[in-house]
């Protein structure tokens, strides 16, 4: 079987399991005119765009921490008083999830306190720094909804003691996610109900304009702090009543005018 051959049957697999959606870049590439060769190649990361035989690169994974109220305050900060914060995803971390499935999420290593949070993912086909609010949506390609899977006992340890807590939250799989629909398809989402459940029991509820950060603000502030570029996604906040779940729990995620993500932990 030739390497081309075994790139393309790892694709299909990656597809069939409903992990990240990822095909490889050739083992050259174009950089000042010159050709660059690598002794390996190395993946990309993309996401099914609804509606098109494209797919979305993602670049970066941006988060936003504690953005509504009620949730910023069950983690113990006061969201009057907290400007946005961010934090990053790995591109590897992206587990697609496509509709009208049921998708095997894996119960990760070195917790025993694993939680979900459910979020509005909003991906950008502009970049900029600097953005101003009011130009700030005309940089989003799409939206698409996303499960921002947490270690929770690792995040506190770490946080507890004063070191940062990327172990909580960047690792395999951590950033489950649908398929992206242009704005030109869906529209930009000021509100909406945005709900999760767990093996039918709702757990997460509330309305997207409940965010103290809108998404037009994260991406002004985001981009004060990094230049933002095409490819670039930001997972928007999950509201209150976050929690564990265990294997053999089935998460169900709804945003209004966007199909449920459903995965079950195994």
């Amino acid at each position: 079987m030739s390497a081309n051959q075994n790139i393309n049957r790892r694709h299909a697999l990656k597809l069939s399991l409903g992990a990240a959606v990822i095909s490889a870049v050739p083992a050259t590439s174009q950089a000042h005119g010159t050709q660059i060769k690598t002794p390996f190649v190395v993946d990309q990361t993309y996401i099914p765009i609804a509606g098109s035989v494209e797919e979305f690169p993602v670049r970066r994974i941006y988060c936003i921490g504690r953005n509504y109220a009620a949730h910023a305050r069950e983690m113990g900060s006061d969201p009057t008083r907290e400007p946005p914060f961010f934090f990053q995803k790995p591109t590897d971390a992206i587990q697609f999830v496509a509709p009208n499935k049921i998708v095997d999420h894996p119960y990760p290593t070195l917790t025993k306190n694993y939680h979900y949070e459910v979020e509005l993912v909003a991906a950008l086909g502009k970049g900029g720094k600097n953005i101003p609010v009011e130009k700030a949506l005309e940089h989003v390609f799409g939206y698409a909804l996303g499960l921002d899977m947490t270690r929770r006992d690792l995040q506190r340890f770490m946080g507890d003691q004063k070191k940062p807590w990327e172990i909580g939250k960047s690792f395999d799989h951590s950033a489950p996610i649908g398929p992206i629909f242009p704005v030109s398809q869906i529209g930009h989402f000021r509100s909406g109900k945005i709900a999760l459940s767990v093996n039918g029991v709702t757990k997460q509820s509330a309305d997207l304009n409940q965010m103290i950060w809108s998404v037009a603000e994260q991406i002004s502030k985001l981009s004060e702090a990094n230049e933002l570029f095409p490819g670039d996604i930001i997972y928007s906040g999950t509201p209150e009543n976050v929690g564990p779940v265990v294997r053999g729990d089935v998460i169900r995620c709804t945003i209004d005018r966007l199909p449920d993500l459903v995965v079950k932990i195994v």
